[in-house]
């Protein structure tokens, strides 16, 4: 039996199911667009629309099975049934195949533009079908969530770059300076799918391992992010308080090359840095062929980092870098994976070049702010119709609250284009020229026009 996560009939908000029989009479096209109003962020990452659309849309979605089901829960939920629109979506059924009418066109996915601007319109294809524009909006509007996650890892990406250009010799490690830690902070899995999928968009480390399975389903990503072998507290503390040296040892036993990430403050990381990495294991750790990543996981973020690096660096020295900046030794590092976020980040990079340590000896976890920390309205996302066609006559139609003018709506038809000083714009009522229209149709009546890739996406949100 079709269930409310593949029945499209039933992935809807239960006031859409009435307004097919409140549209005026002889009403024959819908037309919506998506667009951030605003919000915390400049500019938007536009990301995810095609996971929908390939999850939901494409291909025969409409069955009599997936019907008869919708009208007798809709009728249970209603309490009768005079709301739910069978005929029309027997309609859709018999003249399109289960196949829905609808047309999306929609900016390229990964395109980094300015907030304020349209970002994709839906209109349905069937003048029979004018209800059903509405009824998808609930679905394509959470294309909020990967498009805000990563437009915040973009902006993560924005504050690492500009640190690493200041005080380190190379950006060319920054694809593995933010590492996705947020899979169990999420709200299900299919959330961290998605939202790790689109850290992924600016970003090649992951823990978040249902990313890369969702970019390989949808965007035809191969491997799209890795990762390395570490501790948690539960394989250190294990060992016992006074064995915690022995813990750190089997980490450099276990894994005798490569990257490997150790947590370090289980009990001391002072001592850890100093007396154990720093003293007892001090040369397997030079000798070993790879780099160890020291992990503090508590306190105050800016001076906990700044001063393990100070003990590390006492104990294994350091060397100034081109700029004048400090460097560890190439087979040590340090990773910061609590607490971080644009704000905490900018502090701890700013208190690192302060005390002459160079940004390319740490990388960043973050999990909770990355994935979880967000929501439609970070980005003030929001889907409205902008133009009717009622018995072959164009209507704009458009809503300007007198208790909030931020909220008013576009009017007529769009598009998006650059204008002669190569920014942005949204065109209303029409007025737009359609051959420098950006908006690409991606979908129409059940078949996906254009399958971008992840790779794709990198290049069009790259820094």
């Amino acid at each position: 039996m079709a269930t409310c996560y593949d029945n499209l009939l039933l992935a809807t908000d239960s006031y859409k199911v009435s307004h097919h029989l409140q549209y005026p009479p002889k009403t024959q096209f819908v037309y919506s667009y998506f667009e951030s109003r605003g919000g915390e962020f400049e500019e938007t990452v536009f990301f995810g629309l095609q996971y929908i659309i390939k999850k939901w849309l494409v291909g025969q979605v409409i069955t009599a099975e997936k019907i008869h089901q919708a009208k007798e829960l809709w009728q249970l939920h209603f309490g009768n049934n005079k709301i739910f629109n069978e005929k029309g979506w027997l309609h859709i059924l018999e003249k399109h195949g289960g196949k829905l009418p609808i047309e999306i066109k929609a900016v390229p996915e990964g395109t980094v533009l300015p907030t304020k601007n349209v970002l994709f319109t839906v209109e349905n294809t069937d003048p029979e079908c004018p209800w059903l524009t509405g009824w998808l909006e609930t679905l394509l509007v959470q294309t909020w969530y990967p498009t805000t996650v990563a437009t915040n890892s973009r902006e993560h990406k924005k504050i690492i770059k500009r640190y690493l250009e200041e005080t380190a010799d190379s950006t060319s490690g920054i694809l593995f300076k933010l590492h996705d830690f947020g899979c169990r902070g999420v709200t299900a899995m299919e959330a961290a799918a998605i939202g790790g999928m689109a850290h992924l968009v600016n970003f090649s480390g992951t823990d978040t391992f249902p990313a890369v399975c969702c970019a390989r389903q949808y965007y035809n990503a191969r491997m799209p992010g890795t990762s390395i072998p570490a501790s948690e507290h539960s394989t250190m503390t294990a060992w016992g308080k006074s064995a915690e040296v022995d813990a750190m040892g089997n980490m450099l036993n276990q894994f005798p090359t490569g990257l490997m990430a150790c947590v370090s403050d289980s009990f001391n990381i002072w001592e850890a840095c100093r007396d154990k990495w720093g003293n007892t294991l001090r040369d397997r750790v030079k000798k070993r062929d790879g780099v160890l990543v020291v992990r503090p996981d508590s306190g105050d973020p800016p001076s906990v980092v700044v001063k393990c690096l100070e003990l590390l660096g006492e104990a294994f020295g350091t060397t100034l870098n081109k700029k004048g900046y400090k460097m560890l030794p190439d087979y040590l590092r340090l990773i910061q994976g609590d607490g971080i976020s644009l704000v905490s980040l900018e502090r701890i990079l700013l208190h690192m070049k302060e005390n002459g340590w160079s940004a390319e000896n740490v990388a960043f976890g973050s999990g909770g702010s990355l994935l979880q920390k967000l929501n439609r309205d970070t980005l003030k996302f929001a889907c409205k119709c902008s133009s009717v066609v009622v018995d072959g006559k164009h209507r704009e139609i458009f809503k300007d609250p007198v208790t909030d003018h931020e909220k008013t709506s576009r009017k007529g038809r769009l598009t998006l284009e650059l204008n002669e000083e190569g920014h942005y714009v949204t065109k209303e009522r029409g007025e737009g020229d359609l051959t420098k229209d950006l908006l690409q149709t991606v979908f129409k009546n059940g078949q996906l026009m254009k399958d971008t890739s992840f790779a794709e996406v990198r290049e069009h949100a790259a820094i």
